[in-house]
């Protein structure tokens, strides 16, 4: 597939700052670019602090999705979690009532600032909401050492975890964690050790996890993540990253071509937004989403613009990345 030109992309580019019901990652505003592609709509939203290299990856995958070609899918609906930031207890209602119907919930832990105590007593409530058969796993995003998250383990253990996502940040650490809890049938799942990784196989090859969460934009596109989770063997995870549900489509997309689907996917995310590009927003019903494209709303682009000057910056990444395109040797 040829590479649109910087100029057909700055033709098609919308630049919407969205709110957040609630604060998550740091931030309370939304920034993404929205395109519109012979294939229909697309979304090119790495987080601001990345750098152009990183992003570049994220603008592929947005180009995949929205010049190219679908994949072979085999369900038409994707069970979704729902998403829980590190909030205080007594705000864990309100945050999950707007997922709806959910029988798997996604904590955020390891908070900056925040204690192990508060990472109990979140999942505490999050238990005593779902009661015994609900799903709980939980996110530190890497902020624990080995130690350290051997001992949130076994904080955490009264709670029955489905699974820790990336409770370290390096795959040597991963392996050492999985080593020490090898006896507690409490599976390991790598994120950023994929979608960050130069090496995006290495956790696999070296025995560091149980699962992958793989995420379409960080990787590259659908087909790329297929290819990484079909070489690693392991059981996937398709999860997003607070995007608009354009971005979440292509998610439920690559999820929906995922030969197995094990666990409820992290694609439920809309439900953290105050506002959509969309009139139907990918909100979760009865904890699943459909596999379909969504269209982006032009009255809804217009009122969620982003100031002039955001608009300008994300317009200069686009350049940038895109160059940065060119410069990608094919295959």
């Amino acid at each position: 597939m040829a590479l649109p030109s910087g100029n057909e992309l700055r033709d098609v580019a919308h630049v919407v700052a969205l709110p957040l019901a609630t604060r998550f990652r740091g931030i309370e505003v939304r920034e993404a670019m929205l395109l519109r592609g012979p294939s229909g709509w697309t979304e090119f939203s790495p987080f601001v602090e990345y750098a152009d290299a990183e992003a570049s990856t994220w603008l592929a995958a947005a180009i995949d999705y929205g010049w190219g070609d679908d994949p072979d899918l085999v369900r038409d609906v994707i069970p979704v979690n729902a998403t829980l930031p590190a909030v205080a207890p007594d705000e864990v209602g309100a945050v999950l009532d707007r997922f709806g119907a959910t029988r798997t919930v996604k904590v955020k832990v390891a908070e900056r600032g925040q204690s192990l105590a508060d990472d109990v007593a979140r999942v505490r409530a999050v238990r005593e909401r779902l009661g015994p058969a609900g799903r709980i796993r939980v996110d530190a995003n890497g902020g624990w050492n080995v130690d350290e998250a051997e001992h949130a383990a076994h904080a955490l253990s009264p709670y029955d975890l489905e699974y820790l996502e990336q409770p370290c940040a390096t795959v040597s650490e991963l392996a050492e964690l999985r080593s020490r809890l090898k006896d507690w049938q409490l599976p390991i799942a790598a994120d950023e050790s994929v979608r960050k990784a130069a090496d995006p196989l290495l956790v696999a090859r070296e025995g560091a996890a149980d699962l992958l969460v793989v995420k379409a934009a960080p990787l590259g596109g659908i087909a790329a993540a297929l290819r990484i989770v079909a070489a690693a063997g392991l059981p996937a995870i398709v999860s997003s990253a607070l995007d608009t549900s354009v971005g979440l489509a292509m998610g439920a997309r690559l999820a929906a071509a995922l030969p197995g689907l094990d666990f409820d996917c992290g694609l439920g995310t809309a439900a953290l937004l105050a506002a959509d590009v969309t009139a139907h927003p990918l909100i979760p019903r009865e904890g699943r989403i459909p596999v379909d494209r969504v269209d982006a709303d032009t009255d809804l682009l217009e009122q969620w613009a982003a100031p002039a000057e955001r608009r300008d910056w994300w317009l200069a990444r686009l350049d940038r990345c895109r160059e940065l395109l060119s410069d990608t040797p094919a295959g």
